[in-house]
C-alpha cells in the first residue's frame, strides 16, 4: 500500500525553522519592564534563543520533559522562552501574575516546576510565595542583572546565555509529549492544568492560520497575556507566517497601546473587551488619534458587546472579530467570521453574526446537549450545553481528580449554554453556572449584558442572580458608567424594555466603579454573587 512520511512528528521546531530561514531580516519589537523598547530581527533572536536552549541544559541542568515557570508580560525574553523550550523538550508553565500567591504556589508545585524565570519588576511578587514553593532550584530573573532580592539562586538572564554555545539542530521529539501547561484562572477551587502538546499546538496553528490569515506583511500584536493560555496562539501563529510581532510589555494603558499601533503600524491585535472599551473610550476622547493601520482586532475572554463591534466598524473601520475558546481549547475554537454570502448585507444585519461566538474552526466538532444528555438540533432555537470534540482539545486536567466532571466519552464539556443556527453560528446565552432560572424559567445573564452595554452610558454590564421570595432567583444587574456620564436605573430599565421581554428585566440595578475580574480579565460573577448573596428581593 503506498504511504507517505505519516510517522514524521508534528513538531514547532520544524515551523519555527521554516520561518528563521526564510525570514532572518523580519522585526521583533519589545516594549521591556522598563518601558524601554528592544528590536532583533528574526535571525538575532534565533541566535539568543539557541543560546537559551544550550543554558537550560548545561547550566540549569534541564531535560526534555522538565518543567519550567515563566513569571513575565508579554516581551522579547518571554518570546525566545517560549521557543527555547518549544523547540527542545522543555515544558513551558506560564504561570498567571493576576493569581492569588497561594494559586501560584499551587500550580508551581503541582506542575513541579524546577526554574522559575521572572521579570524584574514582578520579583517582589515571587517573593511573596517563594518560600511556598517545594520543587524550584533555580531562579532567573529577565534582564542584565539580577538585583537585590530575596530568592535564592538566582542568576540574570544574560548572565545565563552569555556565554553558552549555540544549540545546534532541534531535536526530533514525540509529537505528543507536551510543550506548555497552562492553568485555568480558578474562580472555585483550585486551578486546573491543561498540558498543551507539540501536535495540539502545530495544528491549532496552522488550523487558525487557515480560517483567519496573518500574512509575513502583518504586524501581529497580542494584548492577550503570554502568561494565560498562550496568548491565543499567536506568537506561535506570527512566526510561522514570517509577520512581525510587537510586544507590549507591561503598559497595556489605552495610550499606550494607541501610541505602539501607529509608532510600529500594527495590522492586527488580539485582547479581551475590556481592553477594547478602554481604547475605544479613549479614541472617543480623543477623535484626533490615528490607528488606521489597524484591519481586525480579534476579541475574546469573555461576550464581547454588539455595540462595541457596531462601534469599531462603523467609526474607525476595524473589524471586531469576536473569538471563542477556553483554556482546555488550546485555545482559539471559534471565530466569528462572516460567509461570503454576508459581505454584502446591510451592516446592521451582519452585526446578527458578528456578535456570536462563530463557527468553529476547521478541524474541531461541536453539539448541543440537553440535561439529560440527549443532543439537540442546530436550529438556531434550541439551547444546550456546548460540547466539543478536536484533536486540539484538551482531553484530561493534569493529575486532577475533577477530569471526569469535564471530559467523558471522547467530548469536552465546556459549561457554556447555547444555541447553534443551521449555518454553524454559536450563540452563547450563558454560562451554566451562571443562567439565572426564575420561576423555572431561564433568563441569560449574557444577552442582559450585551443590551445594558449598548446604552451609550454604560462602560460595563454584569449580570447575576439573586435570591427572590417567590420566583427563587431574579436579575441583578451591577453597571459601571462611563467617565462623566449620568443615567438612572429607570432609564436602564427603559431602555432594555426595548430589547427584552418584560419578565427579564432586572429586579434591581447597582452602580460600582468596577466590576471584579478574574485573572483572565473575565467577570468575576462568584464575586458579585457573594456580594449580594444576602439580598432578598420581593414583588
Amino acid at each position: 500500500m503506498p504511504h507517505m512520511m505519516d510517522d514524521f512528528p508534528l513538531l514547532l521546531s520544524t515551523l519555527y525553522q521554516h520561518a528563521v530561514s526564510h525570514h532572518p531580516g523580519q522585526e521583533v519589537v519589545s516594549v521591556e519592564f522598563d518601558r524601554s523598547i528592544v528590536r532583533a530581527t528574526y535571525a538575532e533572536t534565533d541566535a539568543r534563543i539557541r543560546r537559551l536552549a544550550t543554558a537550560m541544559k548545561t547550566k540549569l541542568g534541564l531535560s526534555p520533559g522538565d518543567v519550567i515557570g515563566t513569571f513575565a508580560w508579554n516581551n522579547l525574553r518571554h518570546h525566545e522562552l517560549y521557543w527555547a523550550t518549544a523547540n527542545t523538550g522543555v515544558v513551558c508553565h506560564t504561570l498567571n501574575i493576576r493569581l492569588f500567591p497561594d494559586q501560584l504556589a499551587y500550580i508551581v508545585n503541582h506542575a513541579r516546576d524546577q526554574v522559575i524565570f521572572i521579570d524584574p519588576d514582578l520579583v517582589p511578587l515571587v517573593e511573596r510565595f517563594a518560600d511556598g514553593l517545594d520543587t524550584v532550584t533555580r531562579f532567573v530573573v529577565m534582564g542584565a542583572d539580577a538585583g537585590d532580592t530575596s530568592l535564592p539562586n538566582t542568576i540574570a538572564y544574560e548572565d545565563l546565555i552569555a556565554d553558552a554555545e549555540p544549540w545546534g539542530s532541534w531535536p526530533l521529539l514525540d509529537e505528543r509529549s507536551p510543550m506548555m501547561y497552562c492553568y485555568t484562572s480558578g474562580t472555585t477551587g483550585n486551578p486546573k492544568g491543561v498540558a498543551y502538546t507539540q501536535r495540539s499546538t502545530y495544528l491549532h496553528t496552522l488550523s487558525n492560520l487557515a480560517n483567519f490569515p496573518i500574512a509575513a506583511i502583518d504586524n501581529v500584536l497580542p494584548v492577550v497575556p503570554m502568561f494565560h493560555a498562550a496568548a491565543w496562539g499567536f506568537p506561535f501563529m506570527a512566526v510561522t507566517r514570517g509577520a512581525k510581532l510587537t510586544y507590549p510589555g507591561p503598559d497595556l494603558s489605552a495610550q499606550g497601546l494607541i501610541d505602539l499601533f501607529a509608532a510600529e503600524q500594527v495590522t492586527f491585535s488580539a485582547g479581551v473587551p475590556t481592553v477594547w472599551g478602554g481604547i475605544q473610550q479613549h479614541l472617543m476622547d480623543h477623535p484626533d488619534l490615528d490607528i488606521s493601520s489597524i484591519r481586525a482586532f480579534l476579541c475574546g475572554g469573555s461576550a464581547v458587546p454588539r455595540a462595541m463591534i457596531d462601534w469599531y466598524g462603523r467609526n474607525v473601520g476595524i473589524r471586531v472579530v469576536q473569538g471563542w475558546g477556553m483554556t482546555e481549547t488550546n485555545p482559539v475554537a471559534s471565530m466569528a467570521l462572516l460567509a461570503p454570502h454576508m459581505e454584502d448585507w446591510e451592516f446592521e444585519r451582519q452585526l446578527d453574526y458578528l456578535e456570536t461566538a462563530g463557527r468553529t474552526i476547521p478541524g474541531l466538532e461541536v453539539k448541543i446537549v440537553d440535561e439529560a444528555g440527549e443532543e439537540l438540533p442546530h436550529d438556531g432555537e434550541a439551547f444546550g450545553e456546548l460540547l466539543i470534540r478536536g484533536p486540539w482539545i484538551a482531553a484530561e486536567y493534569l493529575d486532577d481528580p475533577r477530569t471526569p466532571q469535564t471530559f467523558s466519552e471522547g467530548w469536552m464539556r465546556t459549561g457554556d449554554v447555547c444555541t447553534i443556527d443551521p449555518d454553524g453560528f454559536i450563540r452563547i446565552t450563558d454560562r451554566a453556572k451562571d443562567v439565572i432560572k426564575s420561576g423555572g424559567e431561564w433568563i441569560s445573564s449574557l444577552d442582559l449584558e450585551r443590551e445594558l452595554a449598548a446604552h451609550p452610558a454604560v462602560a460595563e454590564a454584569a449580570v447575576v442572580a439573586v435570591k427572590h421570595v417567590k420566583w427563587q432567583e431574579r436579575p441583578l444587574a451591577a453597571v459601571v458608567l462611563r467617565p462623566g456620564v449620568e443615567t438612572t436605573k429607570e432609564e436602564l430599565l427603559e431602555h432594555l424594555g426595548h430589547r427584552v421581554v418584560k419578565w427579564w428585566l432586572p429586579d434591581e440595578i447597582v452602580f460600582i466603579d468596577e466590576i471584579p475580574k478574574t485573572g483572565t480579565g473575565k467577570f468575576d460573577k462568584k464575586v458579585l454573587r457573594d456580594r449580594y448573596a444576602e439580598m432578598v428581593l420581593e414583588d
